[in-house]
């Protein structure tokens, strides 16, 4: 890794990291030890990354891997912290991307980044203790992924971006900044209504995996004033779904 320090924003520090088991891991890890951040770890390779409900996450070199490591103001919802880092995300891959492909990046409910219809980055939140909390995200450049994956994935290199990890990873702290910013001089409304902007299949039908064995199908109506996605049924009832896997129409 380049030694030389990344650019943050005033008020943030950063532990950087050729290779690691995970950035969450070890800003957990950090938190236990009584670090109560902004601090930022950056990694370049990690041999344990972490998705969703116990996932995997597969992390080759040539990618982002970061993660946010917050103390979180009284009265803050840990919640919203998955659209700020999802707008986060968002405004690095729109960055980076040729114009030409600017509306192929849509965010997909709850944590997803979808450039043409495909995965490309996801984000992680976890609770580290007291009013901690750990903001990881992963964002697919020039290495993809093609093993165990769920669905489709690509990277932005395929997509006309020329962007070195260093240069996503300062462009990641910088956004991350503004929207937090924004959500705390705003509040929730403001980032509930940014996401919809961008997000994939608002309006259509889809279909929500509560868990194995429950599915619901019906039209992506929205979401409320908490980020619970809400699904209009056939019958025009609406569901409130507060986790689930989502697929879109195809």
């Amino acid at each position: 890794m380049d030694l030389k320090r990344p650019r943050l924003p005033d008020g943030y520090d950063v532990a950087c990291f050729d290779q690691i088991d995970s950035t969450n891991l070890e800003a957990g890890r950090r938190a236990s030890a009584g670090e109560s951040g902004p601090l930022w770890i950056w990694a370049e390779h990690q041999t344990a990354g972490r998705g969703r409900l116990g996932r995997g996450w597969i992390s080759e070199p040539g990618n982002l891997y970061a993660t946010l490591l917050l103390t979180l103001d009284q009265g803050a919802r840990a919640p919203d912290l998955s659209f700020i880092a999802a707008l986060a995300v968002h405004s690095v891959a729109q960055s980076c991307l040729p114009k030409r492909c600017a509306a192929d990046v849509r965010l997909k409910w709850p944590n997803d980044l979808l450039l043409n219809g495909e995965k490309s980055a996801g984000i992680l939140i976890e609770g580290a203790g007291s009013s901690r909390v750990v903001i990881g995200c992963g964002l697919n450049l020039g290495a993809v992924p093609h093993e165990d994956l769920r669905r489709p994935a690509t990277g932005l290199a395929l997509h006309g971006a020329e962007v070195t990890p260093r240069e996503a990873f300062e462009l990641l702290a910088q956004n991350m900044d503004r929207w937090l910013r924004i959500w705390r001089g705003e509040g929730f409304e403001a980032i509930r209504e940014a996401w919809l902007e961008r997000a994939a299949g608002v309006g259509e039908r889809i279909t929500a995996s509560l868990d194995a064995d429950r599915t619901i199908e019906g039209r992506f109506s929205g979401l409320d004033e908490s980020g619970a996605l809400l699904l209009e049924t056939t019958n025009g009832e609406v569901t409130r779904i507060l986790a689930a896997d989502i697929e879109l129409a195809a």
